[in-house]
Protein backbone atom coordinates (compact mmCIF):
# COMPACT_ATOMS: atom_id res chain seq x y z
CA UNK A 1 0.00 0.00 0.00
CA UNK A 2 1.35 3.49 -1.10
CA UNK A 3 2.06 6.54 1.04
CA UNK A 4 -1.11 8.45 1.51
CA UNK A 5 -3.77 5.98 2.17
CA UNK A 6 -7.04 7.20 4.29
CA UNK A 7 -7.02 8.29 7.59
CA UNK A 8 -6.88 5.08 10.17
CA UNK A 9 -4.18 2.83 9.59
CA UNK A 10 -0.42 2.98 9.07
CA UNK A 11 1.03 4.93 6.09
CA UNK A 12 2.36 1.71 4.47
CA UNK A 13 5.10 3.17 1.86
CA UNK A 14 6.23 1.77 -0.91
CA UNK A 15 10.06 2.87 0.25
CA UNK A 16 12.48 0.41 0.04
CA UNK A 17 15.75 -0.12 2.51
CA UNK A 18 17.92 2.35 0.48
CA UNK A 19 15.49 5.08 -0.45
CA UNK A 20 14.79 5.35 3.47
CA UNK A 21 18.65 5.06 4.05
CA UNK A 22 18.67 8.04 2.12
CA UNK A 23 16.15 10.04 3.88
CA UNK A 24 18.23 9.98 7.20
CA UNK A 25 21.14 10.76 5.06
CA UNK A 26 19.45 14.24 3.72
CA UNK A 27 18.72 15.09 7.26
CA UNK A 28 22.24 14.99 8.68
CA UNK A 29 22.99 18.55 9.24
CA UNK A 30 19.43 18.54 11.82
CA UNK A 31 20.50 15.32 13.79
CA UNK A 32 23.57 14.82 16.21
CA UNK A 33 26.91 14.67 15.18
CA UNK A 34 28.67 11.17 15.10
CA UNK A 35 30.93 11.60 17.79
CA UNK A 36 35.10 10.95 16.63
CA UNK A 37 36.18 8.02 13.69
CA UNK A 38 33.56 4.63 13.40
CA UNK A 39 34.52 1.97 15.59
CA UNK A 40 35.14 -1.41 13.94
CA UNK A 41 31.91 -3.37 15.18
CA UNK A 42 32.16 -6.49 16.99
CA UNK A 43 29.95 -9.66 15.66
CA UNK A 44 27.92 -11.72 18.22
CA UNK A 45 24.94 -13.79 17.99
CA UNK A 46 23.22 -12.42 20.85
CA UNK A 47 23.03 -10.25 23.48
CA UNK A 48 23.46 -12.82 25.93
CA UNK A 49 27.14 -13.20 25.34
CA UNK A 50 27.75 -9.19 26.15
CA UNK A 51 24.95 -9.59 29.18
CA UNK A 52 27.79 -9.65 31.76
CA UNK A 53 29.52 -6.42 30.72
CA UNK A 54 26.42 -4.95 31.31
CA UNK A 55 24.34 -3.08 34.24
CA UNK A 56 21.55 -1.52 32.23
CA UNK A 57 20.01 -1.95 28.97
CA UNK A 58 17.98 0.52 26.90
CA UNK A 59 15.73 -1.56 24.11
CA UNK A 60 14.01 0.45 20.93
CA UNK A 61 10.52 -1.39 20.48
CA UNK A 62 10.51 -1.77 16.86
CA UNK A 63 12.94 -3.82 15.39
CA UNK A 64 14.26 -5.13 18.78
CA UNK A 65 10.60 -6.02 20.73
CA UNK A 66 8.76 -6.34 17.88
CA UNK A 67 7.77 -5.82 14.21
CA UNK A 68 4.52 -4.11 14.20
CA UNK A 69 2.03 -6.44 16.03
CA UNK A 70 4.28 -9.33 16.27
CA UNK A 71 6.57 -9.95 18.96
CA UNK A 72 10.29 -10.96 17.96
CA UNK A 73 10.86 -14.64 19.49
CA UNK A 74 13.36 -15.45 22.14
CA UNK A 75 13.61 -11.55 23.13
CA UNK A 76 11.14 -12.16 26.31
CA UNK A 77 12.81 -14.77 27.62
CA UNK A 78 16.34 -12.75 27.17
CA UNK A 79 14.45 -9.82 28.77
CA UNK A 80 13.63 -12.10 31.70
CA UNK A 81 17.31 -13.69 32.05
CA UNK A 82 18.47 -10.53 31.96
CA UNK A 83 16.64 -9.10 34.87
CA UNK A 84 17.11 -12.52 37.03
CA UNK A 85 20.55 -11.70 36.80
CA UNK A 86 20.21 -8.02 38.22
CA UNK A 87 20.20 -5.81 34.91
CA UNK A 88 17.77 -2.82 34.70
CA UNK A 89 16.09 -3.17 31.14
CA UNK A 90 14.70 -0.13 30.42
CA UNK A 91 12.37 0.50 26.60
CA UNK A 92 12.88 3.52 25.00
CA UNK A 93 10.96 4.46 22.53
CA UNK A 94 10.03 6.99 19.55
CA UNK A 95 6.70 6.10 20.04
CA UNK A 96 4.82 9.05 20.51
CA UNK A 97 1.52 8.19 18.84
CA UNK A 98 0.18 6.02 21.82
CA UNK A 99 -0.73 6.79 25.35
CA UNK A 100 1.56 5.23 27.98
CA UNK A 101 -1.26 2.70 29.63
CA UNK A 102 -1.95 1.63 25.35
CA UNK A 103 1.77 0.79 25.06
CA UNK A 104 1.91 -1.49 28.56
CA UNK A 105 -1.12 -3.18 27.55
CA UNK A 106 0.55 -3.57 23.84
CA UNK A 107 3.87 -4.75 25.30
CA UNK A 108 1.68 -7.42 28.01
CA UNK A 109 -0.38 -8.69 25.61
CA UNK A 110 3.21 -9.24 23.72
CA UNK A 111 4.65 -11.15 26.48
CA UNK A 112 6.92 -8.60 28.03
CA UNK A 113 6.62 -7.91 31.38
CA UNK A 114 7.81 -3.73 31.82
CA UNK A 115 6.43 -1.94 35.00
CA UNK A 116 5.33 1.91 33.37
CA UNK A 117 8.82 3.42 34.80
CA UNK A 118 10.35 1.30 32.86
CA UNK A 119 8.76 2.54 29.54
CA UNK A 120 10.11 5.39 28.33
CA UNK A 121 9.00 7.14 25.09
CA UNK A 122 9.41 10.10 23.04
CA UNK A 123 5.87 10.98 24.12
CA UNK A 124 7.00 11.66 27.53
CA UNK A 125 10.22 13.78 26.32
CA UNK A 126 7.86 15.86 23.88
CA UNK A 127 5.59 16.22 27.82
CA UNK A 128 8.58 17.26 29.64
CA UNK A 129 9.83 19.63 27.17
CA UNK A 130 6.20 21.54 27.30
CA UNK A 131 7.21 23.56 31.06
CA UNK A 132 6.36 26.78 30.32
CA UNK A 133 4.37 26.47 27.21
CA UNK A 134 1.49 24.59 28.52
CA UNK A 135 -0.86 27.55 28.56
CA UNK A 136 -0.71 27.80 24.58
CA UNK A 137 -3.80 26.35 22.37
CA UNK A 138 -1.50 23.77 20.31
CA UNK A 139 -3.10 22.32 16.70
CA UNK A 140 -2.10 18.48 17.28
CA UNK A 141 -0.78 16.07 14.39
CA UNK A 142 -2.00 12.80 15.48
CA UNK A 143 -4.91 9.73 15.31
CA UNK A 144 -8.05 10.55 17.12
CA UNK A 145 -8.74 6.76 17.74
CA UNK A 146 -5.78 6.64 20.32
CA UNK A 147 -7.39 9.35 22.00
CA UNK A 148 -6.20 12.08 24.10
CA UNK A 149 -4.33 9.96 27.58
CA UNK A 150 -1.28 11.74 28.48
CA UNK A 151 -2.23 15.07 26.89
CA UNK A 152 -5.38 15.89 28.71
CA UNK A 153 -4.32 18.84 30.70
CA UNK A 154 -3.31 20.39 27.24
CA UNK A 155 -5.55 22.27 25.10
CA UNK A 156 -5.73 20.88 21.86
CA UNK A 157 -7.25 21.06 18.05
CA UNK A 158 -7.06 18.26 15.93
CA UNK A 159 -5.46 19.26 12.75
CA UNK A 160 -7.50 17.93 9.96
CA UNK A 161 -8.95 19.32 6.62
CA UNK A 162 -10.31 22.01 8.53
CA UNK A 163 -7.93 25.39 7.41
CA UNK A 164 -9.22 27.46 10.39
CA UNK A 165 -8.31 25.34 12.91
CA UNK A 166 -4.31 25.52 11.55
CA UNK A 167 -4.60 29.85 11.76
CA UNK A 168 -6.12 29.74 15.48
CA UNK A 169 -3.61 27.63 17.59
CA UNK A 170 -0.52 29.09 18.61
CA UNK A 171 1.95 25.72 17.82
CA UNK A 172 1.89 22.61 16.62
CA UNK A 173 2.82 19.17 18.05
CA UNK A 174 3.45 16.28 15.77
CA UNK A 175 2.98 12.92 17.67
CA UNK A 176 1.14 10.24 14.98
CA UNK A 177 1.05 10.06 11.52
CA UNK A 178 -1.06 7.27 10.62
CA UNK A 179 -4.01 10.20 9.77
CA UNK A 180 -2.37 12.46 8.38
CA UNK A 181 -2.74 13.04 4.39
CA UNK A 182 -0.57 15.18 1.72
CA UNK A 183 -3.53 17.39 2.01
CA UNK A 184 -2.86 18.41 5.60
CA UNK A 185 0.55 18.91 5.54
CA UNK A 186 0.12 21.43 2.86
CA UNK A 187 -2.39 23.57 5.32
CA UNK A 188 0.38 23.30 7.76
CA UNK A 189 2.91 24.39 5.02
CA UNK A 190 0.86 27.27 4.36
CA UNK A 191 -0.28 28.41 7.86
CA UNK A 192 3.81 28.64 8.81
CA UNK A 193 4.71 30.56 5.96
CA UNK A 194 1.55 32.71 6.25
CA UNK A 195 2.52 32.73 10.74
CA UNK A 196 5.66 30.87 12.28
CA UNK A 197 4.58 29.60 15.32
CA UNK A 198 6.60 26.74 17.80
CA UNK A 199 6.43 22.73 15.76
CA UNK A 200 7.16 20.37 18.44
CA UNK A 201 8.18 16.98 17.05
CA UNK A 202 7.55 13.78 19.29
CA UNK A 203 8.77 11.31 17.13
CA UNK A 204 11.84 11.99 15.23
CA UNK A 205 11.42 8.61 12.72
CA UNK A 206 11.42 8.68 9.37
CA UNK A 207 10.05 5.35 8.78
CA UNK A 208 9.23 2.33 11.07
CA UNK A 209 10.08 -1.16 10.07
CA UNK A 210 6.35 -2.99 9.82
CA UNK A 211 5.38 -6.80 9.10
CA UNK A 212 5.14 -5.71 5.57
CA UNK A 213 7.04 -2.80 4.65
CA UNK A 214 8.06 1.08 6.43
CA UNK A 215 5.70 2.90 8.00
CA UNK A 216 5.73 6.80 7.25
CA UNK A 217 6.61 8.48 10.78
CA UNK A 218 6.04 12.25 12.12
CA UNK A 219 9.85 12.77 11.36
CA UNK A 220 9.30 12.34 7.77
CA UNK A 221 6.57 15.20 7.81
CA UNK A 222 8.74 17.33 10.39
CA UNK A 223 11.37 17.30 7.72
CA UNK A 224 9.68 18.11 4.90
CA UNK A 225 8.17 21.18 6.83
CA UNK A 226 11.29 22.63 8.05
CA UNK A 227 12.73 22.12 4.43
CA UNK A 228 10.28 23.81 2.66
CA UNK A 229 9.10 27.02 5.03
CA UNK A 230 12.42 27.26 6.95
CA UNK A 231 10.82 26.98 10.62
CA UNK A 232 12.93 25.47 13.17
CA UNK A 233 11.33 22.36 14.31
CA UNK A 234 12.45 20.96 18.14
CA UNK A 235 12.57 17.11 18.27
CA UNK A 236 12.12 14.98 20.86
CA UNK A 237 13.25 11.56 21.15
CA UNK A 238 15.89 9.58 19.81
CA UNK A 239 18.84 10.46 18.90
CA UNK A 240 18.56 13.45 20.57
CA UNK A 241 19.53 13.68 24.20
CA UNK A 242 16.06 14.81 25.86
CA UNK A 243 14.94 10.84 25.87
CA UNK A 244 18.36 9.16 26.62
CA UNK A 245 18.31 12.26 30.13
CA UNK A 246 14.75 10.56 31.10
CA UNK A 247 16.07 7.25 30.34
CA UNK A 248 19.00 7.74 32.73
CA UNK A 249 16.76 9.39 35.43
CA UNK A 250 14.62 6.21 35.44
CA UNK A 251 17.71 4.02 36.24
CA UNK A 252 17.98 3.02 39.98
CA UNK A 253 20.96 2.99 40.70
CA UNK A 254 22.63 4.74 37.92
CA UNK A 255 25.43 2.85 36.82
CA UNK A 256 28.53 4.63 34.87
CA UNK A 257 27.73 5.35 31.21
CA UNK A 258 30.64 2.82 30.06
CA UNK A 259 27.80 0.45 31.69
CA UNK A 260 25.19 1.10 29.94
CA UNK A 261 23.88 -0.43 26.36
CA UNK A 262 21.63 0.92 23.69
CA UNK A 263 20.19 -1.51 21.44
CA UNK A 264 18.52 -0.57 18.58
CA UNK A 265 17.61 -1.21 14.87
CA UNK A 266 18.47 1.91 13.31
CA UNK A 267 21.95 3.61 12.91
CA UNK A 268 20.19 6.99 12.72
CA UNK A 269 18.41 7.22 16.08
CA UNK A 270 19.77 4.43 18.15
CA UNK A 271 23.31 4.04 17.39
CA UNK A 272 23.73 8.01 16.81
CA UNK A 273 21.92 8.28 19.85
CA UNK A 274 23.54 6.22 21.70
CA UNK A 275 26.64 8.00 20.44
CA UNK A 276 25.63 11.46 21.55
CA UNK A 277 24.86 10.24 25.20
CA UNK A 278 28.27 8.41 25.63
CA UNK A 279 26.98 5.19 26.02
CA UNK A 280 27.62 1.55 24.26
CA UNK A 281 25.30 0.79 21.52
CA UNK A 282 24.26 -2.77 19.63
CA UNK A 283 22.70 -3.12 16.26
CA UNK A 284 20.18 -5.24 15.62
CA UNK A 285 20.90 -7.33 12.20
CA UNK A 286 18.18 -9.90 10.78
CA UNK A 287 14.75 -8.02 12.30
CA UNK A 288 13.60 -4.01 11.77
CA UNK A 289 15.20 -2.02 9.56
CA UNK A 290 18.71 -3.65 8.71
CA UNK A 291 16.92 -6.98 7.85
CA UNK A 292 18.64 -8.85 4.53
CA UNK A 293 20.57 -5.54 4.13
CA UNK A 294 24.42 -4.65 4.07
CA UNK A 295 25.12 -3.11 7.78
CA UNK A 296 28.87 -3.00 6.84
CA UNK A 297 27.91 -1.06 3.92
CA UNK A 298 25.76 1.30 5.56
CA UNK A 299 28.18 1.52 8.22
CA UNK A 300 30.76 2.77 5.85
CA UNK A 301 28.67 5.04 4.30
CA UNK A 302 26.63 6.78 7.72
CA UNK A 303 30.14 6.89 9.42
CA UNK A 304 27.82 6.18 12.50
CA UNK A 305 29.36 2.55 14.22
CA UNK A 306 27.50 0.48 17.11
CA UNK A 307 29.59 -1.39 19.66
CA UNK A 308 28.26 -4.58 18.26
CA UNK A 309 26.54 -6.05 15.44
CA UNK A 310 23.92 -8.59 17.15
CA UNK A 311 21.94 -10.70 15.18
CA UNK A 312 18.69 -10.84 16.88
CA UNK A 313 18.31 -9.53 20.82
Amino acid sequence: MGFGQGPGGDHLTELTFDTAFDAYEAVRHRLPDASGPAPQPRQIETLAEIAADFDAFFLDAFGVLNIGETAIPGVAERIADMKAAGKQVLVVSNAAGFPQAALIEKYHRLGYDFPNEHVITSRAALLAGLNGHRDLHWGLMATRSTGLRDLEDLTLTYLEEDPAAYDAVDGFLMVGSAAWTNERQALLEVALERRPRPVLVGNPDIVAPRESGFSIEPGHFAHRLADRTGVQVQFFGKPFHNIYDLAFARLDPLPPRDRILMVGDSLHTDILGAQAAGIASALVADFGFFAGSDIQAAIARAGIAPTYIVRRP
